[in-house]
């Protein structure tokens, strides 16, 4: 059994747990919180047996041996170093720092302390994602790419309340762009590479942090549309398009909804059973790997999560859009 602890006690925690349900060689065994209430209330809640307060007494634990981070963004560079200098192998939710200077941080410290760091972007790792990868031979040359996830938060109802939840909290690292335009960013390198030049429109709210936006990413003969909102929802699908065909995308995050249409207009359901827990394909990689001694992931590696922490760094400069983290 891989023992795990967790830091951050919120919804993204209870769905992981949930997938985890499912995961041969998993086992709760701890969580950190910054309050003894939410320790306790979670632990009780999931029958964990160690509950911790304090980050550095947590990291040194001996009571598990990997830790799923899922706090906010501005945090996890600082909690992942301390977990990973104390031997732990670190799951850390996407975006996996707030800047690519404090993602070398975490990787030297990885692989100073010899010990596995991954980044927590599902989509790559759900069987969905290997068919597209096999298809774009098919529809191919690929020519544009137009991915989407707009999804109205709750929080930007209280944001016109005039209260200023963790969603548009620029101490955070937060915004539309790091919660929301990741995961369309993400797979686009992960299928592409890095593009050649990187350009961001966004609409900044007075927090400081944007509510939506849209980026574009340019490779040789590939343009790749970007579009992210904190603030609207879209009912439209993602899709790629090539000079002898396209693939539709229902929902870019879980990658359903697979539809192949050829030019001649024939339409195929090309998507393959997925558990409806998503997040089970990358923890069940990540227990994997650890098993097997290894200290990167060959998906989700540290030149992927380079490549797009760097886009999105680089989007952020091309709008003027800081964050507290770049000054440190």
């Amino acid at each position: 059994m891989v023992r795990f602890g967790v830091i951050g006690t919120n919804w993204i925690t209870e769905r992981f747990l949930s997938a985890a349900a499912e995961v041969d060689d998993f086992q709760l065994t701890a969580v950190y919180s910054r309050t003894e209430k939410k320790a306790q209330a979670f632990a009780e809640q999931y029958q964990i047996a160690h509950t911790f307060t304090d980050l550095i007494e947590f990291a040194q634990s001996d009571r598990f041996d990997a830790v799923y981070i899922a706090s906010p963004t501005a945090l996890h560079a600082s909690q992942s170093i301390c977990c990973l200098e104390n031997g732990k192998h670190v799951l850390v939710e996407k975006p996996i720092a707030s800047n690519q200077a404090e993602f070398e941080r975490m990787v030297e410290a990885a692989k100073s302390n010899q010990v596995l760091l991954m980044e927590a972007l599902k989509t790559t790792h759900v069987p969905n994602f290997t068919v597209i990868k096999e298809q774009l031979e098919r529809i191919g040359p690929v020519r544009r790419v137009v991915a989407n996830f707009c999804q109205y938060s709750s929080d930007y109802d209280a944001f016109k309340e005039g209260i200023v939840l963790n969603a548009f909290k620029p101490e955070l690292s937060n915004g539309a762009l790091m919660d929301l335009g990741v995961y369309t960013a993400y797979p686009c390198v992960a299928l592409f590479g890095e593009p050649e030049s990187v350009h961001a429109d966004v609409y900044l709210l007075s927090s400081g942090v944007d509510a939506h936006g849209t980026m574009t990413l340019k490779y040789p003969g590939l343009i790749v549309d970007l579009m992210f909102s904190k603030i609207t929802t879209s009912r439209i699908p993602s899709e790629i398009q090539g000079e002898r065909g396209t693939i539709t995308i229902d929902k870019l995050s879980n990658m359903t909804g697979l539809t192949r249409i050829d030019m001649d207009g024939t339409s195929t359901d090309i998507a393959v059973y997925q558990k409806e827990a998503t997040m089970y394909y990358e923890l069940d990689h990540f227990v994997k790997l650890i098993l097997a001694g290894q200290t990167e992931s060959g998906t989700n590696s540290f030149a992927t999560s380079r490549q797009t922490i760097r886009v999105l760094d680089r989007a952020r400069a091309s709008v003027g859009l800081v964050f507290p983290a770049d000054q440190t």
